[in-house]
């Protein structure tokens, strides 16, 4: 139950580097002395030092006599390699640390045992797998890029409770309201891109940044097969990182990349090795209503999250389908209702304390 106590802390501190630290994991360290926590850190930044690090450093100077003697509890497995930083398991062995218990194994191949190896091989004794399920869900994005070699995808959309996405004739329509609209925002500040169609792009001319919410802003990317785009367009500024995926060019102009794709074939499959080879870790998809049923119909999908907003129009284009589904959360907001699904060939389990 200790060690079930503090791991569990490691989680929520963890968590505090959501948006800011991919494509690494979000991990957090903490130091137990006889029962008194003398150190707790959490990686707070991509290239900047990690959780163990942090957690080391934050130990005051009259408490580091009691380092050797303290258990090092770790969401993730310290890294056992040299990247933006050295690897973490060295640090936990020079410090002396006695006992290291571990949430979760790291996926990536220049670890995967490795960190843990290190520490048993140098006299430290180890414990993993404590509160496994949870530390997992807390990085589902990082897991699924490693096991799966593809993003963490996350649809998104508003309907009505008669399940209508839009007006028939694709006129733009906000339904629903500004709580759910700045939650959205904050969303897309904890996702490494965003992606919409061309219909979408073309007619609402989006900007795909987070207004509200603090982090990182995504990388935008719309599907244009024909760079039919006006350069007038939000999408085509240079404000943000951008990717415009045709089937004419591969070019680079400032932040604009150009992404040439077969369009002939599957273009989702084609784009999601595109994002892995880059090194993006999760993908928000935010419509229109074909493109997030191809992601559907191809079941390519971990996450739906949907607000289902009062009924504003008698009949227009039907929401997407879902199939092969479990809800695992409902809350009602202020106007909307968020509905939250997850695809059930995802490995993970909700916690039920978790939220959005």
């Amino acid at each position: 139950m200790t060690d079930e106590r503090y791991i569990r802390r490691c989680l929520q501190l963890a968590e505090n580097g959501k948006g800011a630290v991919a494509p690494n994991p979000m991990v957090a360290a903490v130091l137990l002395y006889e029962n008194r926590i003398i150190g707790e850190g959490f990686h707070q930044e991509y290239a900047h030092a990690h959780a163990e690090v942090n957690c080391f450093e934050s130990v005051a100077a009259r408490d580091k006599q009691f380092i050797p003697q303290a258990t090092m509890y770790v969401s993730l497995e310290p890294c056992a390699h040299y990247g933006k930083t050295p690897p973490c398991a060295n640090r936990i062995v020079q410090e002396g640390v006695k006992r290291v218990v571990v949430c979760n194994k790291d996926p990536f191949e220049k670890v995967a045992g490795k960190g843990i190896q290190i520490l048993r091989s140098n006299g430290i004794e180890v414990v993993s797998g404590v509160l496994e399920a949870e530390g997992a869900w807390l990085n589902r994005r990082f897991f699924t890029f490693h096991k799966q070699q593809r993003p963490y995808i996350i649809l998104k959309w508003a309907q009505t409770e008669s399940a209508l996405f839009a007006p028939k004739d694709h006129a733009r329509l906000q339904m629903s309201d500004e709580y759910s609209t700045r939650l959205s925002h904050q969303w897309r500040r904890e996702e490494s891109a965003i992606l919409v169609g061309f219909t979408t792009a073309m007619n609402d001319n989006p900007q795909l940044i987070a207004l509200y919410g603090q982090g990182n802003q995504p990388l935008r990317i719309a599907l244009d097969k024909d760079l039919q785009l006006p350069a007038t367009h939000h999408l085509l500024s240079q404000v943000y990182p951008t990717w415009i995926v045709n089937q004419h060019k591969e070019e680079v102009n400032g932040n604009i990349r150009f992404i040439k794709l077969d369009f002939g074939a599957s273009i989702i499959g084609q784009l999601l090795e595109s994002l892995f080879q880059s090194n993006i870790l999760s993908l928000i998809v935010e419509g229109g209503a074909t493109l997030l049923q191809h992601f559907l119909d191809a079941n390519l999908w971990d996450e739906a999250r949907v607000f289902e907003t009062p009924n504003v129009m008698d009949e227009g284009i039907k929401a997407p389908s879902l199939s092969d589904f479990e809800q695992i959360f409902e809350k009602d907001l202020r106007q909307d209702k968020l509905l939250i699904y997850r695809n059930k060939n995802n490995p993970f389990t909700f916690p039920k304390d978790a939220a959005f």
